[in-house]
């Protein structure tokens, strides 16, 4: 089957809105492939750090790009990101490693040699795919877009209430700060900023349980794709 004709369920969003989990979900219950954008960022800044490349220059980070070892592995506790045979899943929750993605997506040749690594997941039977330009840039003829969203007051505490359970010290003043910068360097990077596409349908989760926010996406797919899902 030609690319083009494979379904996408394109879903974006700010960081902590739940996209991550909502896409795993999502996957599991169409039996379709999963490609977290934002953890191929991640492993990028991961790398660059390990090797000390420093996140300001363009040109070596694009090249380290193209060279990734880099393979996704679903398994019964979710999706295991594996970079040079090694799970890295773990260190790409760091706030360090989160933070640094955030300012290496904004660098456009960095984004132009990602771009075709992430259209490659886009295989038969279909693919959800998580990210903050999903819809906008990478497959903007996707199936359906979805454009997920919460204040940055309820991710704050979503944030906190997850260190906590880790027994990680967490001040939620100082993580509201940290969503709120990273916010605004999303929304205002020059290159693909995380907006919503104009087709996209929103889910506001600031009041949703991750149940309720997977309920309306079902339904948005099914009226869009009709696969009885």
């Amino acid at each position: 089957m030609n690319s083009e004709h494979i379904p996408v369920i394109a879903v974006d969003g700010p960081s902590g809105v739940g996209k991550g989990t909502l896409c795993v979900l999502l996957a599991k219950h169409l039996k379709w492939h999963l490609l977290d954008s934002g953890a191929i960022y991640r492993v990028l800044a991961l790398s660059a750090i390990k090797q000390h490349v420093a996140l300001e220059n363009e040109l070596e980070l694009a090249i380290l790009a193209k060279k990734l070892l880099l393979r996704f592995i679903s398994d019964e506790t979710g999706v295991q990101v594996m970079l040079d045979d090694e799970n890295v899943s773990a260190q790409l929750r760091l706030q360090e490693i989160g933070d640094a993605a955030s300012k290496i997506a904004s660098l456009p040749k960095v984004r132009e040699a990602l771009l075709q690594r992430q259209r490659a997941f886009r295989t038969s039977p279909g693919l959800v795919a998580d990210g903050r330009d999903m819809g906008t840039v990478v497959f903007p003829q996707a199936t359906v877009k979805i454009f997920l969203d919460a204040s940055p007051q309820a991710r704050a505490e979503r944030r906190m209430k997850q260190l906590q359970k880790k027994k990680i010290c967490a001040i939620y003043d100082e993580i509201l700060h940290e969503i709120i910068t990273r916010d605004e360097r999303d929304r205002n990077r020059a290159i693909a900023p995380l907006r919503s596409a104009t087709d996209a349908f929103l889910i506001d989760s600031t009041d949703l349980s991750i149940d309720e926010v997977f309920k309306q996406a079902l339904n948005i797919i099914n009226s869009k794709i009709n696969i009885n899902v």
